[in-house]
């Protein structure tokens, strides 16, 4: 099976069922080189937070024993993106992927490097 041009890189970071809010639903979050989504489960459907990867101001983990908390804010003045009950290097494996695609984010290129139109 070949991968097409159009498909994208997405990493899916899933919560532990063993932490709070976790057991039926467990949080995930997708990383795409476009932006990052926090997906929490319902009975029927889902809520779903999102931040463009070119608005993303910092990535904050704490880390417990066991399990880390994630906290990604945006520069856009949205609230943050905050979920509970991944493990320390899925946490750490969030932020070096958050770190790797900002600079190739679509917009964050300069604008000197491109050629002006002349007319």
């Amino acid at each position: 099976m070949q991968a097409s041009a159009e498909q994208e890189e997405k990493y899916v970071f899933k919560a532990s069922r063993w932490t709070a809010g976790n057991l039926l639903f467990p949080v995930r979050i997708e990383i795409t080189p476009r932006h990052v989504l926090r997906v929490t489960p319902r009975f029927f459907g889902a809520d779903e937070e999102s931040i463009a990867m070119a608005k993303v101001a910092s990535v904050n983990i704490r880390t417990g024993l066991i399990w880390s908390e994630i906290r990604i804010d945006s520069s856009g003045g949205s609230n943050p993106i905050v979920s509970h009950g991944h493990r320390k290097r899925d946490a750490q494996r969030i932020r070096e992927l958050i770190e790797r695609f900002q600079p190739n984010a679509p917009g964050s290129e300069s604008r000197a490097s491109t050629p002006e139109c002349r007319g």
